[in-house]
C-alpha cells in the first residue's frame, strides 16, 4: 500500500507502505512511527539508500568530503580566466559583448566567479531535490546582444525535445505561472554523462550509497562519543555486591557518560578490578571504514587524495603531477570542455562560432615547480645551444606578465616573427 492511500483512507492490506523515491525505485516503511518515515519527509522525500539514509544536496554537502569535491570544481570554474579568443588573431576577443558577460558581468548582481561557480555546483546536482545534473540560465537580449545571463532553479525547469530536435524548456515561475523558452533563450550546461542526451546526470543521485555511508559511519562515531563510556572495559569482583553499593557504582557511572568525563578515574570498592574490553572503535573499523569512503566518495569527481586535505598522503615532488592528473581527468572533462562547448552552442551564432571560441585558461594549473618551469623557459629562448622555439613575450604571457614591444626576438629569428601574439596553452 502506497503512503497517499493512508490519506485517502483507502483499505490497509499491508504494514509496510511504499513511497516511490526519487530514483524511481521505492521506500519501503512500517507505519508511520518508523525512524525511516520520518528521515524520509525530513529530508524531502529524497531515495532511500541501504544504509538506511535519504540523502538530497543538503544532506550530501555536510560531508566535508563531498563538500570539498564540490568547492574544487565549483571554485575552479569561477576562478579560472574564462575568455573569448578571436581565432584569426589569437587574442583576446574584448570587443565582442558576451567577453564582458563570461569574464567580468554576466548579470547586475553576481560577479563571474558567483556565477559560475553556482552554475558549476547545479551542473553537478547540487540543486533542488538533487535528481538532475544541470544548470540553466535565461539569456536576456537587446537585439542579437546578450547583456545579462540569469540564472534559473534547476527544479523549476524541465527541458522537452520538440520534433524539429530543438529543445524547448518549461519554466515554473515562483508566482505559479508556467513559461516555456526556446533553446535560443537558454543558456544549458549539463554534466557530461546523461541518460538522454538532454538532462545530465547528478553526482548526488549516482553516488547516493557511498555518501549515505559516510554520513551513517560518522554519525555511529558520533554517537559512540556522546552515549559511550570513553573508559571501556568491565568491572570484576569475586563476590555479590550489596544492592546499595551497586546503586552507588552505576550512579558513578552513568554520571561519566559523555566525551566530556573521558579519563576521569573511578572509585572502586570491596577489592573490585577494571578489565580492559575487547572492543573498540578502532576494533570496529570505524576509523578505517571513514578513511575508505573519502576514497569512494571522491572517486567520482576525479579529485586525488593530497586535494583532500588527507594526512597519510606524500606531500613530496609528486603532488606537481597529482595536480596535473586533476587538470586533465577531473577538471578538463567535467568543468572545462562542458563550459566552452555549451558557450559555443547556445551563446555563439554559426557565423561567430566560426570565429570566435571560448576557451579556459588552466595554463597555471598544469605548471610544475618554478625550477622546472626556469628550465623549460630557458631552453624555449636558446639557452645552451638549445635551438629556440619561444619568444621572450610569449613567456612573459604565459607568466601573466604584460606583453614588452621592446624586447628583441629569440636567436635565429627575425624581429616580428617571434613577438606576434600568442594564447598560453
Amino acid at each position: 500500500m502506497r503512503i497517499l492511500d493512508w490519506f485517502r483512507g483507502g483499505e490497509t492490506k499491508s504494514a509496510s507502505p511504499a513511497v516511490n523515491a526519487m530514483a524511481g525505485e521505492a521506500a519501503t516503511f512500517f507505519g508511520f512511527d518508523d525512524p525511516r518515515f520520518l528521515e524520509f519527509i525530513r529530508n524531502g522525500g529524497g531515495a532511500m539508500t541501504e544504509a538506511g539514509l535519504s540523502v538530497t544536496p543538503k544532506i550530501a554537502m555536510r560531508n566535508t568530503t563531498v563538500m570539498r569535491c564540490v568547492s574544487l570544481h565549483a571554485f575552479s570554474a569561477g576562478m579560472l580566466p574564462l575568455h573569448l579568443i578571436d581565432k584569426e588573431t589569437g587574442e583576446k576577443a574584448t570587443e565582442h559583448p558576451l567577453f564582458k558577460v563570461l569574464h567580468r558581468r554576466p548579470n547586475p548582481w553576481q560577479t563571474a566567479f558567483e556565477f559560475r561557480s553556482l552554475m558549476q555546483q547545479r551542473a553537478l546536482g547540487f540543486s533542488g531535490d538533487g535528481t538532475r545534473g544541470d544548470a540553466f540560465a535565461h539569456i536576456v537580449r537587446s537585439g542579437n546582444k546578450i547583456l545579462y545571463l540569469i540564472p534559473l532553479p534547476t527544479e523549476r525547469v524541465t527541458p522537452r525535445q520538440l520534433s524539429d530536435w530543438t529543445i524547448a524548456y518549461d519554466y515554473q515561475r515562483p508566482d505559479g505561472g508556467k513559461v516555456t523558452f526556446s533553446q535560443r533563450d537558454i543558456f544549458h550546461l549539463r554534466y557530461g554523462l546523461s541518460d538522454d542526451g538532454i538532462s545530465g546526470l547528478s553526482l548526488v543521485k549516482q553516488s547516493a550509497e557511498a555518501i549515505a555511508l559516510a554520513v551513517q559511519t560518522e554519525k555511529a562515531a558520533a554517537r559512540l562519543f556522546r552515549n559511550g563510556m570513553v573508559v571501556g572495559g568491565a568491572l570484576k569482583h569475586k563476590n555479590k555486591l550489596s544492592p546499595e553499593a551497586y546503586q552507588r557504582l552505576r550512579d558513578s557511572m552513568e554520571a561519566r557518560e559523555g566525551a566530556e568525563n573521558a579519563h576521569k578515574w573511578l572509585i572502586l570498592e570491596e577489592d573490585m578490578d577494571i578489565a580492559s574490553a575487547t572492543s573498540s572503535g578502532r576494533d570496529s573499523q570505524h576509523i578505517e571504514q571513514r578513511k575508505f569512503q573519502i576514497e569512494d566518495i571522491a572517486r567520482p569527481y576525479g579529485v586525488p587524495r593530497p586535494l583532500l586535505i588527507v594526512d597519510d598522503t606524500s606531500w613530496g615532488s609528486g603532488i606537481d603531477v597529482l595536480g596535473q592528473f586533476f587538470v586533465r581527468y577531473g577538471l578538463n572533462p567535467i568543468v572545462c570542455e562542458p563550459w566552452q562547448q555549451a558557450i559555443e552552442r547556445d551563446l555563439l551564432t554559426e557565423e561567430e562560432a566560426e570565429r570566435y571560441v571560448a576557451k579556459y585558461n588552466v595554463g597555471a594549473l598544469l605548471r610544475g615547480s618554478m625550477k622546472d618551469q626556469a628550465e623549460f623557459f630557458a631552453k624555449g629562448l636558446g639557452s645552451g645551444g638549445h635551438q629556440p622555439f619561444l619568444a621572450v613575450n610569449e613567456v612573459r604571457d604565459w607568466l601573466d606578465l604584460p606583453r614588452d614591444a621592446d624586447l628583441p626576438p629569440p636567436p635565429g629569428q627575425s624581429r616580428g616573427t617571434g613577438n606576434e601574439p600568442s594564447q598560453p596553452a
